[in-house]
């Protein structure tokens, strides 16, 4: 590994521009703004429960570009320990493709997910000790919303009573990925915005049914407090020298799955006019990239050009090529230009890549086989140049949704263009919550399974008469956007028969 200090250097980054956390980590305080770089997002077919590789993708791709004599940086995701230890292990890349301090940046890293975790539990605290004190506010214990947050996977804490007497109630813990203050941390764009958006983080209601905020709780300074410094990106570096930043960590079956806007925005001035900025968003193109289009692009003023598609022959095993090309079809729809990767695992035969890259070719999709597992960024070199060539044609980006249609009309244009449902069905308390939203600008966010393009994670390939069924609706105001729950996705994960942890020391 390079001195982190040395990294800095490539992108033209000062030493007073960063907070270094030992030899090969470091907070960036400040950016320069110049004209900026190519965004190139990485997303995937419908994954297997292990996963396809995206952030190895990712990761090999930057340095593939790197390799051509093109600067790139590649953006990520903080990794969960909830993830970490349970059933993928880390989420740092794999092979010759990961970032590194791969071990610090897997485990506590810069602090920052201990952070959100104590802003969220912040909130929960001040929240039961101003109902304990004489509820000025007409709070309802029986319309508490918030809960506790914990990064850990602990299926024992979905569902809690906490409290005595005049406070006691119905709680429980939801993993920090899954917190609204990890989203308002990854869209926020400076510290006055994080301050506005905890402030808007509905935590109850009222008697009278009104919304309490944690702004009316008075906590939203003592929040901003605790993430002072988890706001600033993280700058590390890829196997080959090149930077990488890492920050934020939101999940993406429930919340937008991406690193964080203040990243994505550092990266592309730090990349410069004819560089590139590697971005991976989470699971599949109805997850991940839907969500980064509509709701993230919009909120960063962010203008991505070519999404990456990875593919694998256990993914198309499982799936069939009828999934991948829907989800090429779903890149298109946001004018995005579209590249098949296939993700070559040790063990895949090669009449499986053949006919996975037959099948693309003779769809007319772009295609490259990665390799950048085995040998880094030269194993990338193929897809490299692919991504290069596309990012010179002209496109126009579109969303799937206008923000100023009716709620339902976006829910139903994102089960029928993203999912492919022929048609959406509501459960009576999502039909009222509806009703009491009426029209609301905010964009969508929905949580549903990652392991099919439907919301029933039993229907494989490439569904097409299915009914998407929406069972909750709640306004997330600090996040800025409106939780669509299909399907049972939980917010606190449980760990598997035989977790990652086991195999850790």
């Amino acid at each position: 590994m390079q001195t982190i200090e040395r990294i800095s250097r490539k992108v033209g980054l000062p030493q007073s521009d960063l907070e270094k956390y030992g030899r090969y980590m470091a907070k960036i305080l400040r950016s320069p703004k110049k004209t900026q770089g190519t965004l190139v997002l990485v997303t995937a077919m419908t994954p297997t429960p292990q996963g396809e590789g995206k952030t190895t993708t990712a990761i090999g791709l930057c340095d593939g570009i790197n390799r051509m004599g093109k600067r790139a940086i590649v953006t990520l995701r903080q990794p969960s320990l909830g993830v970490t230890f349970g059933l993928k292990g880390g989420a740092t890349g794999g092979g010759k493709a990961t970032v590194e301090p791969a071990e610090e940046i897997n485990l506590h890293f810069t602090g920052d997910m201990y952070a959100v975790t104590e802003a969220h539990d912040l909130l929960s605290a001040m929240l039961d000790n101003h109902v304990y004190q004489g509820n000025k506010l007409g709070i309802d214990k029986r319309a508490i919303i918030w809960p506790r947050a914990l990064d850990m996977e602990d299926r024992a804490l979905r569902h809690i009573m906490i409290g005595k007497e005049e406070i006691r109630h119905e709680s429980g813990f939801i993993i920090t990925a899954a917190s609204e203050v990890m989203s308002v941390l990854s869209l926020a764009k400076d510290e006055k915005e994080l301050r506005e958006r905890l402030g808007k983080i509905i935590v109850a209601y009222t008697k009278k049914g009104k919304p309490v905020t944690a702004r009316q709780l008075k906590v939203d300074g003592a929040m901003v407090l605790l993430l002072r410094k988890a706001f600033l990106p993280n700058l590390v570096q890829t196997p080959e020298g090149n930077v990488a930043i890492i920050h934020g960590g939101a999940f993406a079956n429930v919340s937008i799955g991406t690193n964080s806007v203040t990243a994505t925005q550092a990266a592309l001035h730090l990349a410069g006019k004819d560089g590139f900025v590697i971005t991976e968003t989470g699971f599949g193109s109805d997850l991940g990239l839907e969500k980064f289009m509509d709701i993230v692009a919009r909120e960063g003023k962010l203008q991505p050009r070519v999404a990456v598609i990875v593919a694998t022959v256990k993914a198309v095993e499982r799936n069939g090529l009828e999934n991948l090309c829907k989800h090429v079809e779903n890149v298109q729809q946001f004018g995005l230009i579209p590249i098949v990767a296939i993700n070559r695992f040790r063990g895949d035969r090669k009449d499986q890549i053949e006919g996975i890259r037959k099948g693309c070719r003779a769809r007319r999709i772009a295609v490259a086989v990665n390799e950048c597992f085995a040998r880094g960024g030269k194993g990338a070199k193929t897809l490299a140049q692919e991504v290069v060539k596309a990012s010179r044609k002209k496109t126009k980006m579109k969303f799937v949704y206008s923000l100023n249609d009716p709620l339902k009309t976006k829910i139903e244009k994102v089960a029928r263009k993203m999912y492919g449902a022929k048609d959406v069905s509501y459960s009576t308390q999502a039909k009222r919550k509806i009703k009491r939203l009426k029209r609301t600008a905010l964009p969508i966010c929905i949580a549903k399974t990652q392991l099919s393009l439907s919301d029933d994670k039993t229907l494989r390939g490439r569904p097409t008469h299915f009914t998407a069924q929406v069972k909750d609706v709640q306004l997330l105001a600090g996040a800025g956007f409106v939780l669509v729950k299909m399907g049972n996705v939980l917010l606190m994960p449980g760990l598997p028969p035989h977790p990652a942890a086991e195999r850790m020391g």
